[in-house]
């Protein structure tokens, strides 16, 4: 295990050495936050794909594949398919709006009255985002290094926490291109392949496994729509992902990078489903199928091929979790404590002259909530609980008033905030009567969402003039930076 070991600490040191050149980078609130809106196409596409697949796609994509075979790609799959909505029908129009946040977004587009509520219910999304991720560390440790469960979440989270405080967006940028082409090699060059012909090939795993095993739609139709429901409208919505659209240098890059991210998407996901089928061959009897990652890494691989592929483990829990943890911070700093002290700046990039002292506070946010992440992510156990919690708020509370914002014209502040509160209440009430895991939440959370919405904007005088000409001048790219020089983009 040495040559696995030493690959590993190498990834390890390179991402912290990644995130002090980053700091020398970030020197501004928009270069921390949001790279400076200048990513180019290679690098926007390999960021966004890196936050997107994160330990649940990874291990948990090839334990549903252990599963239930090739409709195991379907939790995935649905990620990629709401990647390809967003960059295709909203990207370029997020990205004009030159905001950093999602609530302020419906600030913009609803009069400045949805900031906090909003703000409270995307802080407890990304909060438990970070958290799932921060967990799956101590998977992937307990394999390398057969480490406590504690100690591993404090090694994992404190690397991620550092690189992340210390040079913010474009730290995470830099690490996650790299964790990219360290996914690609490890999971699709060479586990993909290895795992199949260990397995005798796919005529051998049809031999051994259930036609069901094979059947694209076996995983059951009412999962697949959950999924649909759950992860590909999150992916329209969730301030991770609005973060990095955020740093695109362009509506181009917006578009087609994250359609390129998308189509990645989709075939990871396939690549999951039949890792996972050829460990159900190899290994019939796991007592978990989220082992078959580790189990089919440890025992099949050679010696170096086995480090790599572990250390594009930890890239892909490490992509979701930096991401997650600095939109967690923007969120707490940008919409939830500037507001309550009454220091709310108006939405652009123009730099004053406290421009250190706004990364310096950016930075202290990120440190307190990466401290909260590891302290919340040691107590509690159960990974999908938690997952299943941050979506469903998520999408249950906001899918509605920040759709509905982009795509009705109708719709106003109070309609937008009597959807965030009845849909977010009947989510937290639906999942305490039916269970976390349970389907029934969302669904009904999300149609409480809607007639409230309705309702209350078709009951409430319309959004004054003023607001929704500055909103669609946002929206055109025109807003109060438009006159700036542009920056070239970063490749």
């Amino acid at each position: 295990m040495a040559v696995d070991y030493t690959v590993i600490v190498i990834y390890l040191a390179g991402m912290l050495a990644m995130g002090w050149w980053g700091m020398r980078r970030a020197r501004s609130k928009s270069e921390f936050l949001v790279a400076g809106r200048r990513l180019g196409p290679a690098m926007y596409s390999g960021t966004m794909a890196a936050i997107v697949l994160g330990g649940a796609s990874t291990i948990g994509g090839v334990g549903l594949g252990y599963q239930y075979g090739l409709s195991g790609a379907w939790m995935v799959f649905t990620i990629g398919l709401g990647l390809l909505a967003l960059s295709v029908f909203f990207s370029a129009r997020i990205a004009r709006l030159k905001v950093y946040t999602v609530s302020e977004m419906l600030d913009l587009r609803y009069g400045g009255r949805a900031g906090v509520i909003s703000g409270v219910v995307m802080w407890a999304y990304t909060l438990m985002l970070a958290v799932t991720s921060t967990i799956a560390y101590a998977t992937i440790f307990d394999v390398l290094f057969d480490m406590n469960r504690t100690v591993a979440i404090i090694l994992g989270g404190s690397i991620v926490v550092a690189y992340s405080t210390l040079g913010g967006m474009w730290s995470i940028t830099l690490t996650d291109m790299v964790q990219f082409v360290v996914k690609t090699i490890g999971v699709l060059l060479l586990l993909l392949p290895i795992a199949v012909v260990k397995a005798g090939g796919f005529s051998e795993m049809k031999a051994k496994l259930p036609t069901a095993y094979f059947d694209p739609l076996g995983i059951g139709g009412e999962t697949i729509f959950t999924y649909l429901l759950i992860y590909t409208f999150g992916m329209l919505i969730g301030q991770d992902i609005w973060q990095r659209v955020f740093t695109a240098g362009s509506d181009r890059t917006a578009r087609w990078g994250g359609t390129v991210a998308g189509t990645y998407c989709l075939v990871y996901a396939l690549a999951g489903a039949v890792i996972g089928t050829a460990a159900k061959v190899l290994y019939p009897g796991l007592g978990s199928p989220d082992d078959a990652f580790a189990t089919i890494v440890k025992d099949e691989l050679p010696v170096g091929v086995r480090g790599l592929v572990l250390a594009a483990a930890l890239a892909a829990v490490m992509s979701t979790s930096s991401g997650a943890l600095i939109a967690c911070a923007t969120v707490a700093n940008n919409d939830i404590w500037s507001r309550l002290r009454g220091a709310v700046r108006p939405s652009g990039d123009s730099d004053s002259e406290d421009a250190h002292d706004e990364v310096r506070g950016n930075r202290v946010f990120i440190l307190i909530m990466g401290l909260g992440v590891i302290g919340t992510a040691i107590a509690l156990n159960n990974v999908v609980e938690a997952l299943t919690v941050a979506y469903n708020l998520l999408v249950g509370g906001l899918l509605v008033p920040i759709l509905g914002g982009l795509l009705w014209k109708r719709g106003t502040a109070q309609g937008a905030l009597a959807s965030v509160v009845v849909g977010g209440l009947a989510v937290v009430g639906l999942m305490a009567g039916y269970g976390i895991l349970a389907n029934e939440p969302v669904y009904y959370g999300l149609l409480s969402s809607l007639v409230a919405y309705l309702a209350v904007s078709l009951a409430t005088p319309a959004t004054d003039a003023a607001v929704l000409a500055a909103w669609r001048e946002r929206l055109a790219g025109r807003g109060p930076e438009a006159a700036s020089q542009p920056v070239p983009a970063a490749q």
